[in-house]
């Protein structure tokens, strides 16, 4: 993290802590670099002079600190000390060294569809954490999280707020950073963890491509793309793109987990990792862009299946030879409604599972107990044998009528 010396008018000591130099400027305040009398360093954050009159701003800096106490996690900061009644209230957390991702970024470039997975997954167990507490973060982007040499950090709580709450600004206005905010932020609607997946994703695209998902421009036409377009992921390895695509749904209900994300980015990482190519079968990654849990996926395949199956009777009777009983399970490879049935689902006797319910026979049909199994080697014996008796008792017969004209 880039670190500057302290201006003229920035304070030496605040509370029991010593500043040392300048680690940035925020929308709330000034962070500092401090220690204290053990030479503990700290990341002090003092909010700005003109407000520290404001009630709101005081409210949202509270909760910033009320945020940093309740969570419990490897993945934040941990608050050392804080004094909300001071004339300039400030918080002091432990000190995260390491350069933040967008910095890493912007000065390396791209990371790789490994590190990404990686950076990713860590992130998104500690977004649980998070999440656990009852805490939506509502401004997870590139400059809120620091690469220290023990995994990425989660930093800036200051418009963090309960699970639940609604965005606490005036009408047509949005709390956050415009590209990295999700759909329902911007229309002022509850926030949920869902919320932060989203913002996670686009953190990832920007991490993969270095650059925002949602283009450039200014504050109004980022959130008109965000609320409106699908995101640009064009240059996302395509080990990440799925995921990332599901994260950046526009209903929260359709983005994964955090659990689910953790999870899915740790295998990501190690295939990436080791050089493997995408073993997940084909349907479970369509449930993951569609961010589903396989519940979920399923509970709508049954249904969808039952609402056509109750179509299909009450339209016009089926022919006859459609009556065969289909199974209820997707086919591999899809399936497709309306259309032509596989040539093996006429055959003669059905499948074995058919049978072994019970299913009305079609009428007309010539089956037999022996005609269920015609593969069965035994029954072959048999046929074979009862043939060549028959057919020898046939050709003596012949021979014994000739011999009695004679």
């Amino acid at each position: 993290m880039a670190m500057m010396r302290l201006r003229r008018e920035d304070p030496r000591v605040v509370g029991s802590f010593r500043l040392h130099r300048r680690l940035g400027a925020g929308g709330m305040g000034v962070v500092y670099l401090g220690s204290d009398r053990r030479g503990q360093r700290v990341a002090l954050k003092v909010i700005r002079p003109d407000l520290a009159e404001d009630q709101e701003f005081r409210s949202r800096f509270a909760r910033e600190v009320s945020a940093a106490r309740r969570i419990r996690g490897g993945c934040t900061a941990r608050l050392v000390a804080a004094d909300l009644e001071a004339d300039r209230p400030w918080f002091a957390t432990q000190y995260v060294p390491g350069p933040s991702l967008h910095d890493k970024v912007a000065e390396e470039g791209p990371l790789s569809a490994a590190d990404t997975a990686a950076i990713g997954a860590a992130l998104s167990e500690g977004l649980v954490a998070v999440h656990e507490a009852g805490v939506v973060h509502r401004d997870l982007k590139p400059s809120n999280i620091l690469l220290s040499p023990k995994g990425p950090r989660i930093i800036d709580f200051g418009i963090a707020w309960a699970t639940g709450a609604s965005t606490l600004t005036h009408v047509g206005t949005a709390v956050g950073s415009p590209g990295f905010l999700a759909p329902e932020q911007v229309r002022g609607a509850v926030v949920t963890p869902a919320t932060d997946v989203f913002s996670l994703g686009a953190t990832l695209a920007y991490a993969a491509t270095g650059d925002s998902p949602f283009g450039h421009g200014s504050s109004e036409v980022m959130l008109y793309r965000v609320v409106h377009e699908e995101p640009q992921l064009y240059g996302v390895p395509d080990a990440l793109a799925p995921l990332l695509r599901a994260c950046l749904a526009k209903d929260p209900e359709q983005r994964p987990s955090t659990l689910q994300l953790s999870m899915r980015l740790k295998e990501i990482a190690a295939r990436e990792a080791q050089g493997l190519p995408e073993a997940r079968p084909p349907a479970q990654r369509e449930r993951v862009e569609q961010g589903l849990s396989p519940e979920r996926h399923t509970a709508r395949y049954t249904e969808r299946n039952t609402q056509g199956r109750a179509a299909g009777a009450s339209g016009a009777p089926a022919p006859q030879r459609d009556r065969v009983s289909r199974p209820s399970a997707p086919r591999t490879g899809g399936s497709r409604p309306g259309g032509p049935r596989p040539p093996q689902a006429h055959s003669r006797g059905g499948g074995a599972g058919t049978a072994g319910r019970g299913a009305p026979s079609r009428p007309g049909s010539r089956t037999t107990s022996t005609g269920r199994r015609p593969a069965n080697p035994r029954l072959l014996r048999q046929r074979i044998f009862v043939f060549v008796v028959v057919t020898l008792l046939v050709a003596l017969g012949i021979t014994l009528a000739q011999g009695l004209r004679g």
